[in-house]
């Protein structure tokens, strides 16, 4: 079986099981979008969901985030995990935003990683799921399954990135990132893993 054809069935399979995939992240705009992309990374998205509100509720744009002060902020994200190095990004980010963007998000994976705290994988997520621009966010669990599925050698998620691009239209990016995340947390776990109970490893 070639990795096309795999990627047809697993394609398949997801559409089965996650016809319809939302967004994970609360976030009322683009910017609190940003905002909880990028205080996502090396945390659960539920973590994140639990804290947001109480950093959004106040300031749902940079302006009114610059209101915070770093203490303030550190304290409110602590549960999430890297407190001070996600908080001070986030004030550095917001200023740079009012300075260089009119206080808006830019749709440029560019000018979106010239951020402080924005990585490749942060850029990717917004541009795919802020401005339907064509691009495959991989996480953790992309990047698993990539390798379980045998859709990719798994190296690192940059090659990974560019191995899933190649074997599924790019017009399916976008739902697909989000697919492969939600079912790998029910499906396809890092841990307890068992092969016969997972719908794709079990056929491919």
């Amino acid at each position: 079986m070639t990795k096309k054809e795999k990627a047809k069935i697993v394609q398949k399979i997801l559409d089965e099981y996650f016809s319809n995939p939302k967004i994970p992240l609360k976030h009322t705009n683009l910017y609190t979008f940003l905002i909880a992309v990028l205080l996502s990374a090396q945390a659960t998205d539920k973590k994140v969901n639990e804290t947001t509100p109480k950093i959004f509720e106040k300031a749902d744009t940079p302006k009114k985030m610059l209101k915070f002060s770093q203490k303030e902020l550190e304290k409110i994200i602590k549960p999430i995990g890297l407190a001070s190095k996600k908080s001070k990004a986030i004030l550095s980010l917001s200023k740079i935003l009012i300075e260089k963007f009119g206080s808006k998000v830019p749709a440029s994976f560019d000018k979106l990683q010239s951020l402080p705290g924005v990585g490749h994988k942060t850029a990717s997520v917004i541009m795919s799921q802020g401005f339907n621009k064509a691009a495959f966010p991989v996480d953790t669990h992309i990047h698993r399954c990539a390798k379980r599925w045998k859709l990719s050698n798994g190296k690192n998620v940059k090659k990974t990135e560019e191995d899933l691009k190649k074997i599924f239209p790019k017009r399916s990016w976008k739902k697909l990132h989000l697919q492969i995340i939600y079912f790998a947390r029910k499906y396809c776990p890092a841990k307890k893993h068992i092969i016969r109970n997972c719908p794709i490893c079990s056929k491919i």
